[in-house]
């Protein structure tokens, strides 16, 4: 257990029914400063946390999402995670706004994603060099920067050469667009074509973006090997089971749920099955025994899974953040760790990382 004395308050606006009669609509909070890593075996440290920014420009509004940002780096959190596809490309240009005048643009590491857009132009959208480099300049000028420090090819793209994908992440690097460059959504053969070939002409990847979660633990057959082989650091989207491991859809769906959106609902029914709610059940039950919460366990177990760097985890307003920065200091007893990985062990490769007969295809969200 960390000394007290390490704790910061993190003031968190604008929580209105979620803040305690009393307290105004301003929630004050003591947690422990986030954890810094490297990422992979580059030299680049970033939060052991990262904040997603699906939900912004969609279910975030901009005014929400300054007062997370700011209220996730007063926590000592630095890396947000976003994509040109995210909300059409309002949550980057949501970000870029609160750089300069809101926030310093140095206490940000920004990591976005290109390569998921298709369309018929002249270069087709996808991964071609052509696309892929105008993405990025579309992307840098919402950011308002005229840099991002990871650069993550959102997906792998059958219809291009993957020495033509890798061009274009070279010239974004040594244009100084890209500080660094990670992948995402690649299964484990992709991871290791990519990382090999990047290495013999360029600075090497660093990263790569999976879903991983108690309730899908198929990285761990091929990308996680793949990922330490190489050196990449591993960013798991989805930690929290698209939300069922909250234990929220227990007794039905929310209103207020992703689950009961038209948008989403089929990107988080996927995981409310019969096997999923015996693991919730063990998640709801170890939560109780410590004494916390359940997103608080499933946070912190695959935080500290070997090989992960820093989940990435969305947070619609203030009190959902708060939920994913009370887990900072949980470290799981080894019983507990123990239980929860019998309960969830995958019974055969399924899910959206490795590439059987009935998923060729990431199952992705809907971003836009």
């Amino acid at each position: 257990m960390r000394p007290l004395s390490r704790r910061r308050t993190v003031v968190l606006p604008g929580l209105g029914s979620a803040c305690p009669p009393g307290l105004g609509r301003d929630l004050f909070v003591s947690f422990f400063p986030v954890e810094q890593r490297r990422l992979g075996t580059s030299g680049l440290r970033v939060s052991r946390l990262a904040l997603g920014t699906m939900s912004w420009g969609r279910d975030t509004d901009a005014d929400e999402a300054g007062a997370s940002l700011l209220a996730f780096l007063d926590a000592g959190g630095t890396l947000v995670d976003t994509a040109d596809v995210y909300s059409g490309g309002e949550a980057e240009r949501i970000l870029g706004s609160l750089f300069d005048d809101v926030i310093p643009r140095g206490e940000v590491v920004v990591a976005t994603k290109a390569g998921a857009r298709r369309d018929d132009g002249p270069f087709g959208g996808g991964a071609s060099r052509g696309a892929l480099l105008a993405a990025l300049d579309d992307s840098l000028d919402r950011l308002n920067t005229d840099y991002v420090d990871l650069w993550q090819l959102h997906e792998w793209d059958d219809d291009v050469p993957l020495e033509e994908t890798l061009a274009a992440v070279d010239v974004a690097l040594t244009t100084g667009r890209a500080r660094y460059a990670g992948i995402a959504n690649y299964a484990g053969w992709q991871v290791a074509s990519a990382a090999t070939r990047q290495s013999l002409t360029s600075l090497p990847l660093v990263s790569v973006q999976s879903e991983y979660s108690l309730l899908d633990r198929t990285v761990e057959t091929e990308v996680l090997p793949a990922a330490e082989h190489h050196g990449l650091g591993l960013m798991p989207w989805g930690p929290l089971g698209r939300g069922v491991l909250t234990g929220k859809y227990r007794e039905g769906v929310p209103a207020d749920s992703r689950g009961a959106s038209e948008h989403l609902a089929g990107y988080v029914n996927r995981h409310r099955t019969e096997r999923t709610a015996r693991i919730v059940q063990a998640v709801v039950t170890a939560a109780h025994g410590l004494g916390t919460s359940p997103l608080a366990v499933a946070l912190a177990w695959v935080r500290d899974r070997p090989g992960v760097v820093a989940p990435v985890v969305g947070a619609r307003d203030g009190a959902q953040l708060l939920g994913s920065l009370a887990a900072e200091d949980l470290v799981l007893p080894s019983a507990i760790r123990g239980a929860l990985d019998d309960v969830s062990s995958p019974s055969g490769p399924s899910g959206s990382t490795v590439l059987d007969d009935e998923a060729e295809e990431p199952d992705l969200p809907p971003w836009e």
